[in-house]
């Protein structure tokens, strides 16, 4: 068999079931952007009050990251695929990080702008 006869044949369908390298950085992704969430919704919970803001604050810049880290690597991941869903590029699995990359930075901001009011000094009225 040819190197030619190689490159021309068609590529062949891709098993519902099986983990290609795009699946898997397609999941990976989604995966670091579903901890996001996850940290994200812990840092803006009442629960977090009475934690302290340092804490709020830390739990929030982690969400921010893995947010921005799973939407960085679900869109390179969606740029070099050559194919659509189903054909093992790991399309579902990038726009997923996409979704939930968008969702998590969301969280962090939110939560870091609540531990930021938490941990300003109150306004004095003066008389």
């Amino acid at each position: 068999m040819s190197v030619q006869f190689m490159l021309a044949a068609p590529t062949a369908a891709v098993d519902a079931y099986s983990l290609t390298a795009g699946r898997l950085v397609g999941t990976t992704a989604a995966l670091v952007a579903l901890a996001g969430v996850v940290i994200g919704r812990l840092a803006l919970a009442r629960s977090a009050d009475r934690i302290g803001t340092v804490n709020r604050r830390s739990r929030a810049i982690v969400a921010l990251v893995a947010g921005l880290t799973g939407m960085v690597i679900g869109a390179l991941n969606l740029a070099v695929a050559d194919g659509g869903p189903g054909t093992g590029n790991g399309v579902v699995g990038g726009f997923l990080a996409l979704l939930l990359g968008l969702i998590a930075v969301i969280l962090g901001r939110l939560a870091l702008a609540r531990s930021r009011r938490a941990a300003a000094p109150p306004h004095q009225v003066t008389s």
